[in-house]
């Protein structure tokens, strides 16, 4: 019974109200027993005290006062008269044994191995008594509180009916949870239905729907990566085979020097590949865990990704830093994600920026919400290919461009995250492209 108590809601539920029940059951017929105990005190203390009133003028009958009423309803008054000499003239009942010695007004006398109720007055030379078995009262009062509690107890169970059907109609929306998720596949993972469920319930299935969405995130991802590995590791793959052929192959050393040279930027390409999907990966399934965000200084993180690229950038003789930047721009979100957006359009505008040339970055606060822009001297982008560099693996010009088609896939992906926008555009000031994310205000 108490496994029950502690594992179901529905024992739990029907074991305390049917156990509340029975409590105010037993609660009211002790209240209604003390009540009719009082109030039957009251009302014999004053019958007593007027019987003895009405003896005061003269003798009672011979007959014995039997007491008031008859046949079941007798309350047992004994009457006794004595003497101002202590000789009992007249009792009731033979055997009364009721103190010769009264002390006048109402007291109570132990007496045959019960106790009396006692009432005595003075009048005329004589000591008038008259007594109740206090067991009497107690018998009476029973009973009427008895009658009181019997219609709750023939009620019981239909209100047990009652308690059980309603806390049955109350935990069918849980049981109806219960049976949608117990009866899914193991690849279901669509949200579960609401409809009808109670306050108390409906935040714990609205945090489950949260939960599955972001484990459906997590697979999906999981199988973009897989799918997107499938089709794009397989042209490197095949470019590296046929480069090892070629050097293989090679006739002469300048030959062999050729096929070197081409594998190695094979690998290199298909180095920069791995770890763009990885990059993408990792994100994709920090986005997926629900990471909480905190302040950023943007700042800080251009001057992190701007080390990060800066050996390429020299390596190419091509100036870049940060032309302006607002010390109160601060954004919500996660600094390593951010890094790695400001990283991807440095690395993408270093890569597509002629030797000496130039590439600046800049955060300004507009208002409530924060831009980063990063602008170079490159040959630009035409307009009809400015959305779709934000897709995966697409790039612009020929088939051969360098790069994965990823960078920018990753800096949508982030900016989605920070509920930002991408926007390409023209560059007034160096006159190659300009990328701009423009982050909400903070909450």
């Amino acid at each position: 019974m108490i496994r029950a108590l502690t594992g179901s809601l529905r024992a739990r539920l029907l074991w305390f109200l049917l156990a509340a029940i029975v409590l105010a059951a037993g609660a009211q017929a002790v209240v209604a027993y003390r009540t009719v105990l009082d109030e039957a005190d009251d009302i014999f203390d004053y019958h007593m005290q007027q019987m003895a009133l009405s003896l005061r003028a003269g003798l009672p009958p011979s007959a014995a006062v039997g007491g008031i009423g008859s046949g079941e309803q007798n309350f047992d008054f004994v009457v006794q008269v004595w003497t101002a000499d202590g000789v009992r003239i007249f009792e009731s009942a033979e055997q009364a044994a009721l103190p010769q010695l009264a002390v006048l007004g109402f007291a109570d006398v132990r007496a045959r191995g019960t106790t009396y109720r006692v009432f005595s007055m003075q009048t005329s030379g004589l000591v008038i008594q008259v007594a109740q078995d206090m067991a009497a009262r107690r018998n009476m009062a029973g009973a009427l509180a008895l009658r009181t509690i019997a219609p709750v107890a023939l009620m019981a169970p239909l209100l047990m009916l009652i308690v059980w059907w309603v806390v049955s109609l109350s935990l069918a929306p849980v049981a109806r949870v219960r049976t949608q998720v117990a009866s899914r596949q193991a690849d279901d993972l669509s949200a579960v239905s609401e409809e009808g469920l109670p306050d108390e319930v409906r935040p714990l299935v609205q945090e489950l729907n949260l939960l599955f969405g972001r484990v459906r995130h997590a697979f999906d991802a999981q199988k973009h990566f897989v799918a997107d590995a499938a089709h794009e590791l397989r042209s490197p793959l095949a470019a590296l085979k046929l480069q090892v052929q070629g050097l293989q192959r090679a006739p002469d050393a300048a030959a062999r020097d050729l096929a070197v040279s081409r594998l190695v930027a094979g690998i290199d390409r298909a180095t920069r590949l791995v770890e763009q999907m990885l990059a993408l990966a990792r994100h994709e399934a920090s986005m997926a865990a629900g990471a909480k965000p905190q302040p950023v200084d943007l700042a800080e993180v251009a001057r992190l990704a701007i080390s990060d690229a800066v050996a390429a950038a020299q390596a190419r003789r091509i100036d870049i830093g940060v032309s302006h930047a607002d010390p109160d721009a601060v954004v919500s979100g996660q600094p390593e994600a951010l890094r790695m957006l400001l990283r991807n359009l440095i690395d993408n505008a270093v890569k597509y920026t002629p030797e000496e040339g130039r590439v600046d970055v800049g955060i300004a606060t507009l208002g409530s919400a924060v831009e980063l822009s990063v602008d170079d001297s490159g040959p630009g982008l035409p307009e009809v290919e400015r959305e779709r560099v934000l897709d995966r693996f697409y790039r612009s010009g020929e088939p051969q461009a360098p790069g994965s088609g990823l960078g920018l896939a990753i800096v949508k992906s982030i900016a989605d995250l920070h509920g930002a926008t991408v926007a390409l555009a023209a560059s007034q000031s160096l006159g190659g492209l300009r990328v701009v994310v423009r982050f909400p205000p903070r909450a």
